[in-house]
């Protein structure tokens, strides 16, 4: 089926193969120097493992060319998996930070890549820049300046992901500044922390999808005011039980949260360091969650709708879907 995921991110989806080359290149230390010990290494451990491959897999990217490669074999991978439309969260403030790549010659890449896309792929990426949860209220109104110098080359929105324990609130601030100047933005909440942190992005009215939402199903009032709403859910089932906010596949409520009529998305998050993919997350849906070929289809129209793609693009794709879903009907 065509597809369109709207929660994956950049540096998360680099495989342990682009890792190691960069590593060797820069001159980047990493935990092994071969692809089968990184692979043991990507394997999830715990939240705080987690962050800590993502900041160290960040480190080996040294150089805008660097940035360009994992980008478009990002985009080589999603299509793949016959994803037309991605919009994946970029950490451009990591990069900054830890590997000094100024982001005009990041931002400069990636369009480069975006172009390649396009032009050789038939695909298409909107970036999503995050504020990373733990950073001042002055950095993260610099993220948010970013998001506004480039939201006329390929930035989408702004972001807010990162370790919830740490905060929401204390950047209300920013996300109203967004809202004021017309600035969209998509937030994390609801996945380590519970129903509260979805309260508080739902409070910025600039925010119009939220990252992974699964907690909602903890408090009955939430559940009811995302089914009236039609809040767009970036739902991530593997990363969820990975990390620990379930203890299984079938523990996992997805099927509770679309027969309870709330907008549900289906998404990958960081792949190779969850151990799966786009294509094996719509594959959980049919085995593990039992959704029929028009459930599935309708959480992929979901996505499209909720995307910020053009309107011409959304058209085509889902004039694709329909033309899959009729066919694959008749088999």
């Amino acid at each position: 089926m065509p597809k369109v995921e709207l929660h994956v991110h950049i540096e998360g989806s680099i495989q342990p193969s682009t890792v190691l080359k960069l590593a060797q290149k820069n001159g980047a230390e990493l935990p092994s120097d071969t692809e089968a010990g990184l692979r043991d290494w990507y394997a999830f451990k715990d939240f705080p493992h987690f962050v800590e491959v993502y900041v160290a897999v960040s480190k080996c990217i040294q150089s805008p060319e660097d940035v360009e490669l994992i980008v478009r074999e990002f985009l080589e991978n999603q299509a793949s998996q016959n994803v037309l439309h991605s919009e994946a969260t970029y950490t451009a403030s990591t990069l900054e930070k830890h590997c000094g790549i100024p982001i005009d010659e990041q931002m400069d890449a990636v369009q480069r890549a975006m172009a390649y896309g396009e032009r050789e792929l038939g695909v298409n990426l909107g970036l999503i820049l995050d504020i990373v949860r733990g950073d001042s209220l002055d950095r993260a109104f610099e993220v948010y300046g970013w998001v506004k110098d480039y939201s006329r080359k390929g930035v989408v929105a702004l972001g807010l992901a990162g370790i919830e324990r740490l905060g929401t609130l204390q950047y209300k601030p920013v996300f109203e500044t967004a809202y004021r100047e017309g600035v969209t933005a998509v937030c994390h909440a609801g996945e380590t922390q519970g129903p509260e942190t979805i309260w508080d992005v739902l409070s910025f009215e600039s925010c119009v999808r939220i990252g992974h939402g699964v907690r909602c199903t903890e408090d009955p009032a939430l559940m009811a005011h995302l089914a009236k709403s039609q809040t767009p859910l970036e739902v991530c089932p593997t990363s969820n039980v990975c990390i620990g906010v379930f203890p299984s596949h079938e523990a996992h409520p997805i099927r509770q949260m679309w027969d309870a009529g709330l907008n549900v998305t289906v998404n990958s998050d960081d792949p190779p360091m969850f151990g799966t993919s786009i294509n094996e997350e719509w594959g959980h849906c049919v085995d593990t969650f039992e959704f029929s070929l028009e459930e599935i289809k309708a959480m992929n129209v979901n996505a499209v709708k909720a995307s910020f793609a053009s309107d011409e693009r959304k058209r085509d794709i889902l004039d694709r879907i329909d033309r899959h879903t009729d066919l694959a009907s008749k088999v």
